[in-house]
């Protein structure tokens, strides 16, 4: 079984040199941010040269910033500022050109620590409960067994424990 890890659970102190995506099992691509009109090969990823400053365009930046937006189709721009948002379309197409089955990403606040979107094709993580203490969200991890399964545990907020018990 092979398992890649992002970055051996260890948090670097050189960030320009952190892996910038994962794929599990050959099947569940994970990255900070998302997907990237740039990307026609996964092994473009791995000749992205390393340490670098993140660049305000391309791929490199694409996976970092790039989100997913429900009402649209194709590539458009995102409201941030910085790369792009894509369609559930885009995601559909992505992931049968790979021959993969999901694509987990981060970098958006949601509500219940983890959000699904395109059928199941694509999960928003997000780890912090109560993030910058703006926000009532709970966080989430999340596991995969050996069959691929995805499994949740969800961290509440502060402000659920206060109630919860």
């Amino acid at each position: 079984m092979r398992r890649t890890h992002a970055s051996g659970g260890k948090r670097s102190k050189q960030p320009n040199r952190d892996q910038v995506a994962a794929i599990v099992e050959d099947k569940i691509l994970c990255m900070h941010g998302g997907i990237s009109p740039e990307l026609q090969r996964l092994g473009q990823i791995l000749e992205i040269p390393r340490p670098i400053d993140v660049p305000d365009e391309g791929l490199l930046c694409d996976l970092l910033w790039s989100d997913p937006e429900a009402g649209i189709c194709g590539w458009g721009r995102n409201p941030r500022g910085v790369s792009y948002t894509f369609g559930h379309d885009v995601i559909e197409e992505f992931l049968t050109r790979h021959d993969l089955d999901l694509i987990c990403r981060a970098h958006q606040v949601v509500e219940d620590g983890y959000q699904f979107q395109a059928n199941r094709q694509l999960v928003t993580l997000f780890s912090a409960p109560n993030y910058c203490g703006e926000f009532d969200n709970a966080g989430a991890i999340m596991s995969v067994n050996d069959n691929l399964v995805c499994s949740f545990r969800v961290l509440r907020p502060a402000s659920h424990k206060k109630f919860m018990g």
